[in-house]
């Protein structure tokens, strides 16, 4: 059985506070464009009563939709709803579907909702202007009478499969609450926050179908600020045209530099590709404090 480790909420020192209050003002490095996995991945879409699941190879592309209620996306590696009526993501889970990148072993909710802050005025007419589902890669868009929310996910085990993308006059406030069980903590090895379970990974000789590496995330922010941050929930401003992913796996602890203050195909130039350093696992991780 995997190992446990300590959650008790303590105090912090003046130098993981200074930690905290530095990662709230940088700019964390970016997603990677595709995630990993070992056993591949496919995301099958349910908008208005109908799902869509191309065949291996081909795509489908959609356009101009009016949504009529939330939109499931289910994957192999990874699923979540989006719901029309907040631009917000809920229930981002990780299925834990047998794979040698997987991080966890059962499905786990990581995150419990991604949700902009939005005035009633700025989700009038909301639409789907496009989507776009081919094997393990989607692409959906929202657009209202004031502006846009771009999706973009990857049905992998872990690195960076998922992104929000909004693109309204001013600024916009996105809130992540974490799923049952996790939390954020200072990692001891690279001083930034990362954000897991406390489990620590499982071998296949200790475990043969119980393996799983340890669950390691991370926040991706592009021209986003952090202003919030406690155990579960953190907050950003993101700028128009910048964005807010997450990252799974070694690719949330590498000694990486941040990400440039970009807004427009920024993604290719940004990307690390594996080639920093990955440090330890963290020891015994604590929660932030609330």
């Amino acid at each position: 059985m995997p190992q446990i480790r300590s959650i008790a909420r303590v105090g912090r020192t003046a130098l993981v506070l200074a930690a905290v209050v530095a990662g709230s003002l940088a700019v964390a490095a970016p997603a990677h464009a595709s995630g990993k996995t070992s056993n591949g991945g496919d995301y099958a879409v349910t908008l208005n009563g109908t799902t869509y699941n191309p065949a291996a190879g081909k795509d489908v592309k959609l356009k101009d939709i009016t949504p009529k209620g939330v939109v499931t996306v289910r994957g192999i590696n990874n699923g979540f709803d989006l719901d029309p009526a907040t631009l917000g993501v809920y229930n981002y889970t990780l299925t834990g579907a047998p794979d040698t990148q997987r991080v966890v072993a059962k499905p786990t909710v990581i995150f419990a909702s991604k949700v902009p802050t939005l005035t009633s005025a700025q989700l009038v007419g909301v639409k789907i202007k496009e989507l776009e589902i081919k094997d393990d890669t989607l692409v959906l868009t929202f657009t209202s009478t004031a502006g846009k929310m771009k999706f973009q996910a990857k049905d992998g085990a872990q690195g960076g499969i998922f992104q929000m993308e909004p693109e309204f006059v001013g600024s916009v406030e996105l809130t992540h609450t974490l799923g049952a069980g996790l939390f954020y903590f200072i990692n001891s090895f690279t001083g930034k926050v990362n954000f897991g379970d406390g489990i620590d990974g499982v071998t296949a000789a200790q475990s043969p179908t119980g393996y799983h590496q340890m669950l390691l995330g991370k926040d991706s922010p592009q021209v986003a600020t952090k202003t919030f941050q406690s155990g579960s929930v953190t907050k950003w401003i993101v700028t128009s045209g910048g964005r807010l992913g997450g990252v799974l796996g070694e690719d949330a602890t590498e000694l990486s530099q941040g990400a440039t203050n970009c807004t427009s195909q920024c993604q290719a130039q940004n990307q690390i590709h594996g080639s920093i350093p990955v440090p330890p696992e963290p020891v015994d991780p604590t929660p932030i404090d609330d």
